[in-house]
C-alpha cells in the first residue's frame, strides 16, 4: 500500500497544527480583538519571527540538507525587502504630496507631482530625482514580481559562475560573503538609488490602508508570515522527499561519488541556491513592512553569519530545527536587548546585557558545535525517541 505524504512526514501535519493554533491565539489576543493581552509591538515582533523562521528553513535546505554554507543568504532577504519597500514608500509619499497639492488654486501638473515625491523621498541625501532603478515604483505588480525575479536571478547568476567552476567548502562561503559585502557597500552609497545609510522609512504605513490601526495591521502580516511559513515549509518538505532529497543529501555527504554515479551536481545544488534565494526575498519582503525601515546595514555578512547560528542552534538537517533555532535566538534577543532582562551587578563589575547579548550568543554557538552538534531539534529526537 502507498504512503500518503503526510504519513511519511508526520511532523508536517505537527508544524501545520501548532503553527495554525499560535495564529489564531495571537490574534485573539491581540490589541485588534480588543482583549489587548498581547501588544501591537509583541504582534510585530513575533510576526518577524516568522519571518526569520522562513529564512532560517531556507539556509537549512541549502546548508543543512545540501552542504553549501552560504554567508549570503541575508542578502537575497534584504533584496526583498528593498523591493518591496521601494514600492511602499512611493506609494505613500504620492498619497501624502497629492492631499497636500491638490488644496491649491491651480491643480498641479504630474511633472510638479512627481517633482514634489522626489525631492521628498530622495532630499535626505541631497536630490529630488527619481533614479532609473525606481522607474517602476509605482507599480505594485511588478515590485512583487522583483522580490522573486532579483534574489533568484542574482542566485541563479552566482550559482552559475560558481557551481560550474566546482568550487566547494570554505571557498564558496567566502565567495557568498564577498557578494554580500559588496552589496552592502553599494547601498551605503548616496548615489546608489536607494538612500545610502538613510535607507528606506516608514514602511509600517500600507498606502490605502491609512484609516487602518496598526493594531490590525500588525495583525493582518503576523497571518501572512504563519501562512508563508507554514506554505515553505510544505514546498521544502517536498522538494527534499524522494529522489531530489537523496541526492541533495548525497552532494552533502560525498559530492565526489554523486556526480560518479551520473548525476548532474551542478544542476542540483543551483536549482536549491535558487529555490531558496528566492524563498528568502519572501521572507524579507514580509519581514521590514513589519519592521518599518531598512538600511544597507541588514545586508551587511554579519546579518548571514548570524543565520548560519540560529540554524546550528536549532540543528541543521531538520527544518523544524531551523524554525527552534531562529526563534529562539530571535525572542531571547529582543529580550535581552530590550531591558527585558535587568543587569547583573556583581559588585566589581555590573552586566549590562544589551552589551553581553552576543558574547553570550556566541558562548552558546560554541557550546552547542561541541556539546550538542544535533542542536535543539536533535535533543527535540532524542526526548521523543527515548524507550520509555
Amino acid at each position: 500500500m502507498r504512503k500518503t505524504f503526510i504519513s511519511q512526514h508526520p511532523s508536517v501535519l505537527w508544524f501545520l497544527a501548532i503553527l495554525g493554533l499560535f495564529t489564531v491565539f495571537v490574534a485573539v489576543m491581540s490589541e485588534a480583538s480588543g482583549i489587548g493581552l498581547i501588544s501591537t509591538s509583541m504582534v510585530k515582533t513575533l510576526g518577524k519571527t516568522l519571518c526569520l523562521a522562513l529564512i532560517a528553513i531556507a539556509m537549512d535546505v541549502v546548508w543543512g540538507y545540501c552542504g553549501i554554507l552560504s554567508l549570503g543568504h541575508f542578502a537575497f532577504f534584504g533584496i526583498g525587502g528593498y523591493a518591496i519597500g521601494m514600492w511602499l514608500m512611493y506609494a505613500r509619499t504620492e498619497s501624502i504630496i497629492t492631499a497636500n497639492l491638490s488644496s491649491q488654486v491651480i491643480p498641479p501638473t504630474p511633472q510638479e507631482v512627481t517633482d514634489a515625491i522626489g525631492n521628498q523621498i530622495f532630499g535626505v541625501v541631497g536630490s529630488s530625482e527619481f533614479p532609473m532603478l525606481w522607474a517602476f515604483s509605482h507599480s505594485l505588480t511588478l515590485h512583487l514580481l522583483m522580490v522573486v525575479l532579483i534574489p533568484g536571478l542574482l542566485a541563479l547568476i552566482f550559482g552559475w559562475l560558481a557551481f560550474r567552476s566546482r568550487v566547494t567548502g570554505v571557498y564558496l562561503s567566502i565567495l557568498t560573503q564577498a557578494m554580500t559585502l559588496a552589496l552592502s557597500l553599494y547601498l551605503f552609497q548616496n548615489d546608489s538609488g536607494l538612500r545610502g545609510n538613510n535607507g528606506l522609512s516608514g514602511l509600517q504605513n500600507i498606502p490605502g490602508y491609512e484609516d487602518a490601526s496598526q493594531a490590525s495591521i500588525s495583525v493582518a502580516f503576523f497571518a501572512v508570515s504563519a501562512l508563508a511559513l507554514g506554505l515553505g515549509y510544505v514546498l521544502f518538505t517536498l522538494v527534499l522527499s524522494g529522489k531530489m532529497g537523496s541526492v541533495v543529501k548525497g552532494i552533502r555527504d560525498n559530492e565526489a561519488r554523486v556526480r560518479f554515479l551520473g548525476y548532474k551536481v551542478e544542476n542540483y545544488k543551483l536549482f536549491i541556491f535558487t529555490l531558496t534565494a528566492i524563498i528568502a526575498g519572501i521572507a524579507g519582503a514580509l519581514y521590514y513592512p513589519q519592521a518599518g525601515i531598512i538600511n544597507p546595514a541588514e545586508i551587511a555578512p554579519i546579518a548571514s553569519i548570524y543565520l548560519a547560528v540560529w540554524v546550528a542552534i536549532g540543528g541543521r538537517g531538520r527544518l523544524y530545527g531551523a524554525v527552534i533555532g531562529a526563534a529562539f535566538v530571535s525572542l531571547l534577543s529582543s529580550w535581552f536587548t530590550g531591558g527585558g532582562v535587568p543587569p547583573l551587578n556583581l559588585g566589581f563589575y555590573t552586566i549590562l546585557w544589551t552589551d553581553w547579548w552576543l558574547v553570550l550568543l556566541g558562548v552558546a554557538f560554541v557550546c552547542v558545535t561541541l556539546f550538542f552538534p544535533k542542536g535543539i531539534g536533535g535533543l527535540f529526537d532524542y526526548l521523543v525517541r527515548k524507550p520509555s
